[in-house]
């Protein structure tokens, strides 16, 4: 799940710049997300990839341009802001995920920490 974290830190990076909206969505998607099934992530963030990919790929291309290109060119600019938050979203959900995930279980009984006596509620 790190890398996944890493794109889209990555792809928050380009969309924090300077440029059009629309430009900037372009570009973060297609440099770091636009190669991420959302079968790789985890499941309570796979529906709203989904959609974000839906969203940009729901025009067919034309002249050679991507389908994410195509897409974006015709959204307006709040639609295109709500795909750069549905980013900021996931991003900030994959985050949440990772640093709880971190948390170290005990593998086997003999690795159960030890509970101090005084916590013992004696009879």
């Amino acid at each position: 799940m790190t890398n996944h974290v890493d794109r889209f830190h990555a792809a928050l990076t380009v969309l924090a710049g300077h440029g059009h909206i629309k430009q900037r969505l372009i570009t973060a998607y297609e440099d770091h997300l636009n190669d991420i099934n959302e079968d790789e992530l985890p499941i309570a963030t796979q529906e709203a990839f989904a959609d974000l990919r839906r969203s940009v790929h729901c025009v067919s291309p034309l002249n050679g341009e991507s389908a994410v290109c195509a897409s974006v060119r015709k959204m307006s600019p709040e639609d295109a802001s709500e795909c750069a938050s549905q980013v900021v979203s996931l991003f900030a959900e994959l985050s949440r995920m990772r640093d709880t995930s971190s948390v170290r279980v005990p593998i086997d009984e003999a690795e159960t920490p030890r509970v101090p006596p005084f916590l013992i509620k004696s009879v």
